[in-house]
């Protein structure tokens, strides 16, 4: 018969794997929410500092977004966020038109009344941010992936949710030369227009605009990305 304490010996202690996972929720974090820009370095040790955390969480956490593409290892060994070639970047954009766009319009007839308030409220964070005369831009990424989470968890089904947050682990970072590029492009870019005519469609229970509203707001910011020129070359390799 085997020995089941023996067996939980090669398991590693639950506080450990506890750790870990939070710390792979944090960086997931920053990166989703673009606080992380492409080409940017993360060191292990500084991670662990700023997090009260040892290494061995932290390495643990980046090898699984190294895994996931949302992270690379360049060949001095340094961990960076991935720079984007535009080929790259449209197809992801592509891919989140056709599953943002779900999730959206099935918010707009699966939402409950808690989950509007928390739309409304995110909206209106964001407009609030773009309206001040010196608006804190990088807060302001972070307010436009407020907006979009909390239509997604109104869409109700959790798996979608999952790919798309997958998707933002890897264009978050991306969406730092878009609203953070400018102040007037905050206030005169199509997210305030965009976030408010999901906003309209979900209120009225309006599948077709919800998505029409998100789907737009991909498609115009990723048109403004390309066209400022900061992504990679296609060939780009790390470095």
């Amino acid at each position: 018969m085997l020995n089941g304490a023996r067996a939980l010996e090669a398991e590693p202690p639950l506080a450990r794997r506890t750790l870990g996972a939070s710390v792979h929720g944090r960086l997931a974090e920053l990166l989703i929410a673009g606080r992380l820009a492409p080409g940017e370095r993360l060191s292990l040790r500084d991670t662990a500092a700023a997090l009260g955390v040892s290494v061995m969480p932290v390495r643990e956490a980046v090898a699984r977004l190294v895994a996931d593409g949302a992270l690379e290892v360049a060949p001095n060994r340094a961990v960076r966020v991935p720079l984007m070639p535009r080929g790259r970047f449209l197809a992801l954009a592509e891919t989140r038109i056709a599953v943002e766009g779900l999730a959206a319009a099935r918010a707009a007839t699966a939402r409950s009344a808690a989950e509007l308030a928390a739309i409304r409220r995110a909206e209106a964070a964001f407009r609030a941010m773009a309206g001040q005369a010196r608006p804190d831009l990088q807060r302001a990424v972070a307010l436009n992936r407020d907006v979009h989470f909390r239509i997604y968890e109104a869409c109700g089904l959790a798996p979608l949710r999952d790919i798309i947050a997958g998707l933002w682990l890897k264009v978050g970072p991306v969406l730092n030369l878009d609203l953070r590029s400018d102040p007037a492009r905050l206030r005169q870019g199509s997210a305030l227009r965009c976030h408010a005519a999901a906003l309209a469609a979900i209120e009225a229970g309006d599948a077709a605009a919800a998505r029409a509203a998100i789907v737009a707001d991909i498609e115009e910011a990723a048109a403004y990305i390309v066209a400022r020129g900061g992504l990679a070359a296609e060939d780009a390799a790390p470095g």
